[in-house]
């Protein structure tokens, strides 16, 4: 015991148990969108996609230009983004203040005085007194009835030898935090990112409805305008004009309702891109972006690539070193202090050889007696780590979740928009035998109507299912992390670095 305790003081030891990544199980393969199911799914083709990870401006393989200059304001405007930005400074601030403990403290408090004793003490004869700083004597002398000036240049120097490691763990603790802070920006911009093209999808996919229900509106006026004259040659009935009519004025109704989701989606980006809803604006555009195929890798790269796992592995390396900083208090703390400096009563001789003082020796502190408080404190930190290491392997589970979820909705999405589209061409041919057989009078208006009640169900279905589409296409590239990887967190060594 005593040979390690001298070792100790003379180079310093860490105490603590070391860090290792927990395990995570991870699957070997992705199962809901295999390279057997790539020629069934849009946009996918067998053998691709040929890199197994996204690079950073992931948005652009959406090839919308519209889309890339809204992503690229995100970057530098969204307040989200620079509050995240703060908080990580803050941090890493944190790490810099810690790692300033490893160096002695040096201070120093120069004061010229000037005192006149009461003549009311000592029996009425002043005397001298003598009160300094650290480490300092007065030195200086005074008549019985007058004043005197006393001027003192003290240096003081404290430094606690980092003996067991309580400093050491605690730039540890800082800097993995730090890291985390690293990660929850990345993962705010990730969020803030995959926001915003979702919602341009949704407000394109509006667009693309608005496009439909105008035509319809122009195609069941049409129909009116031939109910009418139908009616007034005798051939038609009022019934028809009536049914023609509420067919429109209920379509026009859809129509403009369509405006307060766009509107609302509009919003939303300008809030997500830094910029008062009030002057954003975005042009219409009906939908016309396709599905790419997306590189998703293996499931084990999904570790390093998602900003949230990271930021969660982080965080147990931080309550890892805080077992480490509470294990500490139970060995003494050692400091080292000296002082020195120049004192005299004449300020011809301040700085002169014979007024130097100087004093200096260690002292240790040792707790013997607390009650329990440090295993208490002890157990503590372990429960947090233990804590960590849930919430770590949580995440996991939850990014795989999310990757398996969006690629069945794009596998499966893509089956259904096949038998959608088929249903549309349906519809379209029932609508125009419908037509035909009311111009010859063989069935009723309401025929008609039924059919073009049916046709517009399901291209409103068909427009729908390319916008949920395109949002599952967003939704797995944030599921993947984007194009980030933990290798882009900054090292403990550049978060203590000088540069800002």
């Amino acid at each position: 015991m005593s040979l390690t305790v001298t070792a100790c003081l003379l180079a310093g030891c860490t105490v603590g148990p070391k860090y290792h990544t927990p395990p995570a199980e991870t699957p070997v393969a992705y199962k809901e969108l295999t390279p057997a199911d790539y020629k069934n799914t849009d946009g996918w083709k067998v053998a691709q996609p040929k890199d197994d990870a996204l690079r950073g401006k992931w948005w652009e393989i959406f090839g919308d230009p519209q889309l890339n200059a809204l992503e690229e304001k995100v970057n530098v405007s969204n307040q989200n983004i620079a509050a995240a930005a703060a908080s990580f400074f803050a941090a890493r601030a944190l790490v810099k203040e810690f790692r300033s403990q490893l160096f002695p403290t040096v201070a120093t408090n120069p004061a010229i005085t000037v005192q006149r004793p009461s003549a009311t003490l000592s029996n009425g004869k002043a005397g001298g007194s003598s009160n300094s700083g650290s480490g300092s004597g007065t030195g200086s002398t005074s008549s019985a009835t007058g004043t005197f000036t006393e001027y003192t240049f003290p240096f003081d120097a404290t430094w606690q030898p980092d003996l067991f490691g309580r400093i050491r763990n605690s730039i540890k603790s800082a800097a993995y935090g730090a890291q985390a802070n690293a990660a929850d920006l990345e993962n705010v911009r990730l969020a803030a990112q995959a926001d915003l093209a979702m919602d341009y999808f949704q407000l394109r996919g509006q667009d693309a409805l608005k496009q439909l229900l105008d035509a319809t509106v122009v195609d069941y006026q049409n129909s009116l305008d031939f109910t009418r004259a139908q009616y007034e040659t005798g051939i038609g009935t009022d019934e028809a004009v009536a049914q023609s009519e509420t067919q429109l004025e209920a379509t026009q109704a859809q129509d403009a309702a369509l405006g307060i989701q766009r509107a609302q989606f509009e919003h939303a980006i300008a809030m997500l891109t830094g910029q008062p809803a009030s002057t954003f604006s975005i042009p219409v555009e009906p939908l016309t972006s396709k599905p790419p195929a997306i590189p998703i890798g293996v499931p084990s790269q999904l570790l390093e690539r998602r900003p949230d796992i990271a930021a969660a592995e982080r965080l147990m390396a931080q309550a890892n070193a805080q077992i480490g900083i509470a294990k500490a208090a139970y060995f003494p703390n050692l400091t080292l202090s000296a002082a020195a400096g120049f004192e005299s009563s004449s300020f011809t001789s301040w700085f002169s050889w014979p007024s130097r003082f100087f004093s200096v020796g260690p002292a240790a502190a040792e707790t013997l007696f607390d009650a329990g408080l440090r295993r208490a404190t002890m157990q503590q930190y372990r429960a947090q780590y233990d804590e960590t290491v849930a919430n770590y392997r949580q995440t996991v589970l939850t990014a795989f979740q999310q990757v398996e979820d969006n690629l069945a909705s794009l596998r499966i999405l893509s089956v259904e928009i096949q038998y959608q589209d088929t249903a549309v061409k349906s519809a379209e041919k029932s609508l125009a035998i419908a037509k035909d057989r009311y111009s010859l009078g063989i069935d009723p208006y309401l025929n008609v109507l039924t059919a073009q009640t049916a046709l517009l169900s399901n291209q409103e279905t068909a427009v729908n299912l390319r916008i949920q589409q395109m949002t599952a296409s967003g939704g797995l590239i944030e599921a993947l992390g984007g194009g980030w990887n933990a290798s882009q967190l900054p090292s403990p060594a550049q978060l203590a670095s000088k540069v800002p």
